[in-house]
């Protein structure tokens, strides 16, 4: 066995002290974003969803990730309601905190959060309804309940990673699933179909006068350059113009705006112009943020804001669990991080497929979902006009796998989905965690239902 000289022995431990210590004082990004990936994953699971970090950080965060994340650790400090993780429990540190009303962020710079108080939990001027609870699937059972319930059973057609599944027909639960671990009672990210609950509530803005589709000059730091001429309308179809790389994976916009950064909004407002406003297709959970930061700052009072998504949208909708996550600096990630239960993921896409009304009382303004889900132009008509898909993922239209042609989808990273298809009165959702890798699409399983429907409701009883 060859042994290193004592001078080559020395070299190798200066060199390694040397990368430990660059490792200690300057991590590199892509280690900062594991970790702060890790940190925030584990966080919202466990304060939010309940579940055991030792769970997430195995099965979330490990296992269907980088190799890079392997090696990280993760504890968890029950009192502060925090969760730090450490490439190999040593460098790179990240936290990530709790906060009741806004939920898990990490913070980089500071270890308070904004807020302490969830604003006013009612507002007069909405319709203090709530939405009744579904109906158990029994009383579809002499109809479309057993056929649907059947197709979500089929583990083909749910995909590999499977988490969760609800069937809303006519507003009731006709069909319903969960994997082992999860349960009716555990909110679930939806990740990017987040961005249509952000629409929305952009949309509850504009019902009260406080903003328009046509605004523009919505960004006070892009007053005097082209950027100042991007209108709301701009923002919610993706057609801002903004230059963005939403590519996961690697330190690209989308990854460091949601893990490295304090102020997400601050750095989407940074993106420069690559082409003209309304000529250009980008899909950028940037543009999402900017939405979130323009209606927050639209209501004049910090802490009406921050409870605005609970008075406005979940309270009257009876989504008692759903909580939409804020950044350190209290702008909410109207791009990604929402987690909710699949049975209200389910109800708000019933309240669209019911056209943004609540026991026939208008949240939103009249037309507004079906502005929504007109197509854009410049997405060669796959994405609506408000923050929401007119194609499955994979598919160039509808007609490709013979799907209703009034369908939308909500679309999430790692297989989420949300398909809505108002004329059938049909809404089916499924949650999971399914990377790209696996090939799963969700039409089939969306497809077989929409057929067993059509074909129940044209048979004899």
């Amino acid at each position: 066995m060859t042994r290193l000289p004592w001078s080559g022995a020395f070299i190798v431990v200066i060199a390694a002290g040397v990368g430990a210590a660059w490792m200690w004082i300057m991590p590199p990004e892509l280690v900062r974003l594991g970790t702060g990936f890790a940190a925030k994953t584990v966080c919202s699971q466990v304060f939010i969803a309940g579940r055991e970090a030792a769970v997430v950080l195995r099965e979330d965060v490990q296992a269907p990730g980088h190799p890079l994340l392997r090696g990280i650790r993760v504890s968890i400090d029950p009192v502060a309601r925090s969760a730090t993780a450490k490439m190999l429990g040593v460098w790179a540190p990240a936290r990530a905190v709790h906060h009741e009303v806004l939920g898990c962020a990490l913070i980089h710079r500071s270890d308070r959060r904004p807020l302490s108080a969830g604003g006013a939990e009612v507002s007069p001027s909405f319709p203090q309804r709530h939405a009744p609870p579904e109906a158990e699937a029994a009383s579809h059972s002499g109809g479309v309940a057993p056929r649907l319930q059947a197709l979500l059973d089929n583990h083909v057609l749910a995909g590999p990673g499977f988490r969760a599944g609800v069937v809303l027909y006519e507003g009731e639960v006709v069909a319903e699933r969960y994997a082992p671990g999860f349960g009716a009672q555990t909110p679930l990210y939806g990740w990017s179909m987040t961005k249509t609950v952000n629409a929305v509530l952009v949309g509850t803005l504009i019902q009260q006068g406080l903003l328009s589709l046509d605004e523009a000059n919505l960004i006070p730091s892009w007053s005097g350059d082209p950027r100042s001429g991007i209108t709301l309308s701009d923002l919610m179809g993706m057609t801002s113009g903004l230059a963005w790389e939403e590519a996961y994976g690697t330190v690209s916009d989308v990854n460091r705006m949601l893990f490295l950064e304090d102020d997400m909004a601050a750095l989407a407002m940074a993106s420069p112009l690559k082409a003209l406003p309304g000529t250009d297709f980008q899909y950028a959970s940037g543009t999402s943020v900017l939405l979130s930061w323009i209606w927050q700052h639209r209501l004049a009072d910090p802490e009406l804001a921050s409870g605005w998504p609970r008075t406005a949208l979940f309270q009257p909708l009876g989504m008692h669990q759903a909580v939409l996550e804020a950044d350190a600096s209290g702008t909410f990630v109207g791009s990604s991080f929402m987690m909710a239960t699949a049975r209200e993921w389910a109800r708000f896409g019933w309240f669209l497929a019911q056209g943004g009304e609540l026991s026939g009382e208008p949240l939103l303004p009249e037309g507004f979902v079906s502005w929504m889900t007109e197509r854009t132009v410049t997405s060669d008509g796959v994405y609506g006009q408000a923050q929401l898909w007119r194609r499955g993922p994979g598919d160039a239209d509808q007609h490709s796998r013979s799907l209703p042609e009034d369908l939308f989808w909500l679309l999430g990273h790692d297989g989420q989905s949300m398909a809505v298809m108002p004329n059938l009165g049909l809404v089916v959702v499924r949650l999971g965690l399914t990377p790209e890798r696996e090939g799963y699409r969700p039409q089939p399983l969306v497809n077989a239902m929409a057929e067993s429907l059509v074909d129940q409701t044209r048979s004899p009883d």
